[in-house]
């Protein structure tokens, strides 16, 4: 029955879900060919690229110094002026960067390619999802959500095997092509059919100079920014959730940066077994997702599937840092299945403890944390993998740095432990029954 209701509830955002899906596919078939373009622009002829491990640490530290500020002020705004154009511009970022891989794959454009990605990620990283999360929230009862939230990240995982499906069959010279076909699609789409969820309150006509538009800009930014980190730092929930992801992400994006790079200069991995392991843990994702967690979670709570999550997550870890054959990451990938519960746990207990109207800022400033985390893992990984890889290490344990990845993972799951998850929003069910009859008359 909780997978059925699910199911039934997900009616009202098809619009949203469909280009979303759709944006994940397109996205996802471009990660393993990205490693092959990558290091054969950058360092031809070698397995090996430290060049490639670098430059992509670079990216994710200067992303996560700009999106600290960027992805709060994005969810502010999806608060203010509506989810449905903030959506549309977060999602138009990606179509440029990979139209300069589909026309030249040369040095050059490789490097042009990572500084636009660079601006695209700074945008769209999280933002995607956490104002997705918000246009649920505006919909969706808070009963309900959790479920809902785990068909979502279904959807979410489901994308990700159909895009590796796709790059495991496609000739690479066609990949970046279909993508940026895929990604036209979706913005397009939204505009058409995507109904918006916000009433935006009119605004004033008062002449201003452009001095003071911008100030007066600047001003309602940090006042909106100051509430939402006094929303989340006097909600005890909201600020053991903020600590929880940061350590989460802090592990878990650093260990992201690398694997790849890591499994091909260890194992000779290329696009065909990248495509093959992303395939099998999506596939085992979508089950956990949409028909265990539904399940399980009127029985144990958020919090349970939170830890259990947690707890996957550091054998992820331990079993890529110690891997004695090319058969072990695919047993490490398996833990993937479970660990990937993280996300709508967080999702669904941060949604519980917001109110209405502060599901964007509650959303994009935890979101916010996480882009430390993002902006920190790169500085220690990207030179500890690089230095294990090399002939120059201090002793044989290629994967060391994943294992130092892992106590991250280890004092997140310690503050998830203390957790108490609120069961009081001052959202109702008549705020969900308001939305949703504006979203109907509006269409």
């Amino acid at each position: 029955m909780a997978w059925w209701s699910g199911l039934r509830e997900l009616k009202p955002l098809l619009h949203l879900l469909l280009p979303l899906s759709i944006h994940w596919v397109a996205e996802e078939m471009t990660v393993s060919v990205l490693v092959d373009v990558t290091t054969s622009a950058l360092c031809p002829r070698h397995t090996t690229c430290s060049k490639a491990i670098y430059i992509n640490g670079l990216q994710q530290t200067v992303v996560g110094i700009f999106k600290m500020v960027v992805l709060p002020i994005l969810g502010q705004l999806s608060d203010e002026h509506g989810r449905k154009p903030l959506l549309l511009i977060t999602m138009s970022t990606t179509i440029i960067p990979f139209a300069l891989l589909a026309w030249n794959q040369s040095e050059r454009f490789v490097y042009a390619y990572y500084v636009l990605r660079t601006i695209s990620f700074i945008i769209s990283q999280g933002s995607i999802f956490c104002i997705s999360a918000a246009y649920v929230a505006d919909v969706i009862s808070e009963s309900k959500r959790a479920a809902v939230f785990g068909w979502i990240t279904g959807l979410f995982s489901a994308s990700h095997v159909l895009g590796n499906f796709l790059a495991r069959f496609l000739p690479q010279s066609y990949i970046f092509m279909v993508s940026i076909a895929l990604l036209i699609f979706c913005p397009v789409y939204m505009q058409f059919f995507l109904i918006e969820t916000v009433k935006v309150a009119p605004r004033k006509n008062h002449e201003s100079g452009c001095c003071m538009k911008v100030v007066d800009f600047l001003n309602q930014r940090y006042k909106s920014m100051r509430k939402a980190a006094e929303i989340v730092m006097f909600s005890p929930t909201l600020r053991g959730m903020a600590i929880v992801t940061f350590f989460y992400k802090l592990g878990m994006s650093g260990i992201n940066s690398v694997l790849l790079y890591y499994l091909k200069a260890v194992f000779g991995f290329n696009k065909n077994q990248f495509s093959e392991l992303l395939m099998m843990v999506g596939i085992g994702s979508i089950f956990s997702q949409m028909v265990v967690l539904p399940i399980l979670n009127p029985l144990v709570g958020e919090k349970v599937i939170l830890c259990s999550a947690l707890l996957a997550s550091i054998a992820y870890a331990w079993l890529y840092g110690l891997a004695w054959a090319s058969w072990v990451p695919y047993m490490s990938a398996s833990f993937g299945v479970i660990y990937i519960l993280v996300k709508p746990a967080t999702y669904a207990i941060i949604s519980k403890a917001s109110s209405s109207v502060n599901q964007g800022k509650a959303q994009s400033f935890i979101g916010g944390t996480q882009s430390i985390s993002h902006l920190l893992s790169p500085i220690a990984m990207t030179p500890l993998t690089s230095w294990f890889l090399s002939t120059n290490a201090p002793f044989d344990c290629k994967g060391f740095s994943i294992i130092c990845a892992s106590i991250c993972m280890i004092i997140s799951l310690c503050f998830a432990c203390l957790l108490k998850p609120d069961d009081h929003s001052c959202s109702s069910d008549d705020d969900i029954q308001n939305n949703q009859q504006t979203a109907l008359l509006s269409e």
